[in-house]
């Protein structure tokens, strides 16, 4: 490679990513010549352009150069040969000194074939080096540890701006545009969207108070503060913000929603920008779609035996409606998705109007809401019936009009799938009643209502476990749901790896109510949501709540989560 390795080895290590699987052959033929006519390593392309993630290329480094690879725990807890290595080459070099051996130095590099920087290393400690493949983000975050001087990137970064760049240019929006595509404002947003990344949150929310820029990232569900950028940075990072997603940074009187396609790490991401007006500047929220991460498989979403059951049996009816029902950012779409992928065959039409698309599926028509242009959801919903499709996902049923016409083509022989906003299963029921749908189209239609929500999963590191007292045992019942066993349960500690939360991940609590005669009579009799949750439960249905229970007795999240997110009767 360019600097530092040579043309036949570079091509060599081309020819190893396309055999291993990591890159396809025409993007390995596009990311060369653009090395060439940029003078960059074929890596540091292959990542730009989202063509590799940074972990990949690491391992299969490995794998072509029979060389360890260092995980985060090799990394030193204070520095190595300070007097000998200066701090400013080790970072541009993309090196760091692990530890001394009998046989020379272990070195983390980034790319073990850059021979200057090997040869460098060598010269300056006098003994052989023992090169390990870096990923990259470890080696930034070690460099940061043991060389930042006390200062983080963002504080680094916002140091290289002008000083004199306050809210007194909000109203000059050339000059908003000039700094917003200055270099110290575009790396900072970088910045927040890297960390955000490689913190798995799901959401970053930008928020400029009266005397303070906030910034919060969601992980698993809570909101997080992260160190914020100076206040006086506020409008020119949302307008950095702003000029990525092909927004207008003039309208600052009305929320704008757009998205973003960038590769961070190497990985492809989506993100979804959306701002809004407040007292003290635009607010904005930007979530983050990991296209790489997402499991769209029911099992891996946390669905276990009790519940993925009767859900499989409520897609695979030919005709009529699937409602899955929860609060925003319970996991609502993602569970449709997989239901989608699980009934996805060649001898089914599948189309779907989504509002934004989050994930593109294989061999699924997709469409994108546009109201602007008079593509809504009931407007999409006619002509998807002239396409003779077999299943249609509507990402959410807002009015009655949609609901009617998302009636009309289950009664026709189409199986309906959908969300909507509601606490549980049953009340799902009384809110399309209360839309305006007659009751008997809707028990002619309803098939069944899945409701759920998303539970933060023990970290498993470091969770402990204990004995619960009796009082709470009586109290949760939790002896009815162990058949005489013992009770263990287990508590969140916290450690470096769950950024001391004790909780890393999140586990999906379901409950399938399966429209039943019994439950149909219920709806034609105007009996109400309470009632009709009874009726599903003595039928068998099991709550959100026991399923919640449940995994808290398995060991995969505790009760203070379970409680957090639902009531337990």
């Amino acid at each position: 490679m360019s600097n530092g390795g040579s043309p036949a080895t570079e091509h060599s290590f081309a020819e190893h990513l396309v055999a291993c699987g990591k890159v396809q052959p025409q993007a390995i033929e596009r990311a060369q010549h653009l090395a060439v006519e940029s003078h960059e390593r074929l890596e540091s392309v292959l990542t730009r352009l989202g063509l590799v993630s940074e972990r990949d290329l690491a391992e299969a480094l490995s794998q072509f150069l029979h060389l360890p690879l260092a995980v985060a725990a090799d990394y030193p807890p204070q520095p190595i040969l300070e007097e000998q290595l200066g701090r400013k080459f080790l970072r541009e070099a993309k090196v760091l000194p692990l530890r001394e051996v009998p046989e020379g130095v272990v070195v983390a590099m980034a790319n073990p074939l850059d021979s200057y920087a090997a040869h460098a290393v060598r010269f300056a400690v006098g003994r052989p080096i023992l090169p390990q493949v870096a990923l990259p983000a470890d080696l930034e975050a070690a460099h940061e540890r043991l060389y930042g001087d006390g200062k983080s990137g963002i504080h680094q970064i916002s140091g290289e701006t002008d000083e004199h760049v306050g809210e007194s240019i909000a109203d000059d929006v050339d000059r908003l545009k000039d700094i917003a595509s200055e270099a110290p404002v575009i790396r900072l947003v970088n910045l927040l969207i890297t960390q955000a990344v490689e913190a798995r949150a799901s959401d970053i929310h930008i928020e400029p108070m009266e005397n303070e820029l906030r910034v919060r990232y969601r992980v698993d569900g809570v909101l997080r503060p992260v160190e914020s950028p100076p206040h006086r940075l506020a409008s020119a990072m949302i307008s950095r913000v702003k000029i990525m997603a092909k927004l207008n940074i003039a309208e600052r009187r009305l929320g704008q929603d757009g998205r973003v396609a960038m590769a961070v790490r190497g990985k492809d991401i989506d993100l979804r920008v959306a701002t809004t007006p407040t007292i003290h500047g635009e607010s904005v929220v930007i979530r983050i779609l990991d296209r790489a991460h997402v499991e769209l498989d029911l099992d891996s979403l946390g669905f276990d035996e009790s519940v993925i059951t009767p859900f499989r049996a409520l897609c695979a009816h030919p005709h009529g409606i699937l409602l899955v029902t929860g609060p925003t950012g319970s996991g609502k779409t993602t569970t449709l998705y997989a239901a989608l992928s699980a009934i996805n065959t060649n001898d089914k039409k599948i189309l779907t109007i989504e509002d934004p698309v989050e994930y593109q599926l294989q061999g699924v028509n997709q469409v994108q809401v546009k109201p602007q242009i008079g593509l809504t959801f009931a407007g999409a919903l006619r002509s998807f019936l002239r396409h003779d499709p077999d299943i249609i996902m509507i990402g959410e049923i807002r009015d009655l009009e949609t609901a009617q016409i998302a009636v009309q083509a289950a009664l026709t022989g189409h199986l309906i799938l959908s969300t909507l906003h509601t606490n549980d299963a049953a009340t799902a029921v009384t809110r399309l009643l209360d839309m305006g749908v007659e009751d008997y189209l809707l028990t002619s239609t309803i098939n069944g209502i899945a409701g759920q929500r998303l539970l933060r999963k023990l970290c498993d590191v470091c969770s402990e476990a204990y004995e619960p007292i009796p009082e709470l045992v009586r109290r949760l019942k939790l002896d009815r749901l162990t058949e005489g066993r013992s009770i263990v349960l287990r508590r969140a500690v916290g450690c470096a790896q769950c950024h001391h939360t004790g909780y890393r991940g999140r586990t999906s609590i379901v409950e399938v109510l399966t429209a039943t005669d019994a439950i149909k009579q219920a709806v034609l009799k105007s009996t109400d949501s309470g009632q009709i949750q009874k009726i599903a439960v003595e039928e068998g249905m099991q709550t959100m709540a026991t399923h919640g229970l449940k995994k808290a007795l398995a060991g995969i999240t505790t009760i203070d989560e379970v409680l957090r997110v639902v009531t337990v009767v």
